[in-house]
């Protein structure tokens, strides 16, 4: 089967009424275009009629492809489902949702063009969108961007975006499931564009992006691309080691003058000073050294 031009990609979930909408609109835009392409539809496993729609579709235009997923995981899951079964020149990810119009895919194209091998479609506005939503997504960006240390992604996010060929080849062959297809694209260090558009309000239903997913995302970007907090624990574990060895000479003075208990008393207080749970761990564990330390010195 010949490569299409290209490959456009969705995750969706509880995307029902929203997918044959979109169909028709992906259809008349690359019908302009004069370029073969396919639709690939990855499922989250949606709980109401999803893939049934994504199956009638399929049937109707053997461009649309569907991949539904054993059980929910998330967007970027989906995401990355769908670029490993992407098979066109580029591929184009965009929501299911209708908020990232698909009008918007020929000026995606403009920069890939001319050499870009990642085109992020950035947001100008955020159409419909909480208050609440927008506070928690500029706070993010500014965390990975800042905290992460990825300068090079876009200050607002951008899940609408575009991949070269070499991109999406690179991208899955990294391999990673658990991770912000965002953050990773960015990291891989290909050749970067952007262009400006509005994100659309929601036409049905709601997102399922709540508060866990979110900080699970959080999680993922730290863990995954940065050793700060890994260099940060370890910065404590030595300064909670050095104060151990500072205070052993003055926790085996109070052993000989006033015995066991009021040693094991200091050792027990150091334990509960830090609040993390990792620091905690360090913290018993230097404590417990001490304590056996003082033990065999006096």
């Amino acid at each position: 089967m010949p490569r299409p031009d290209i490959s456009l990609v969705s995750p969706a979930y509880r995307e029902s009424k929203n997918l044959p909408v979109l169909y028709d609109r992906i259809a008349a835009v690359m019908e302009k275009l004069g370029r073969t392409w396919e639709w690939i539809i990855v499922d989250d496993h949606s709980p109401d009629e999803t893939f049934e729609v994504v199956t009638e579709l399929a049937t109707r235009d053997p461009r649309v492809r569907g991949v539904r997923l054993a059980r929910n995981y998330s967007s970027h899951t989906a995401i990355t489902c769908g670029l490993h079964h992407a098979r066109g020149t580029c591929a184009v990810v965009l929501a299911a949702d209708l908020q990232d119009p698909p009008e918007v895919i020929p000026e995606l194209l403009v920069p890939w063009e001319a050499g870009a091998q990642v085109v992020w479609a950035v947001r100008g506005k955020r159409l419909g969108e909480k208050r609440r939503t927008l506070f928690f997504a500029k706070l993010f960006y500014f965390f990975v961007r800042n905290f992460v240390g990825m300068k090079e992604m876009p200050a607002t996010g951008a899940d609408f975006f575009l991949l070269d060929r070499r991109a999406i080849d690179g991208f899955c062959q990294i391999g990673e499931t658990n991770v912000h297809v965002l953050a990773l694209i960015t990291w891989m260090g290909f050749r970067q564009e952007t262009i400006v558009y509005t994100k659309q309000a929601r036409l049905h239903g709601e997102s399922a992006f709540n508060f866990e997913k979110r900080m699970q995302l959080v999680l993922d970007c730290v863990t995954s691309f940065t050793t700060r907090p890994i260099r940060a624990m370890g910065l404590v574990g030595f300064v909670v080691a050095l104060a151990g060895f500072v205070l052993l000479p003055v926790l085996g003075m109070e052993y000989s003058l006033f015995g066991l208990a009021a040693a094991y008393g200091g050792v027990a207080l150091l334990a509960r000073v830090p609040a993390a749970d990792g620091a905690h761990s360090r913290w018993n564990l230097v404590a417990t050294a001490v304590f056996v330390v003082a033990l065999a010195l006096f």
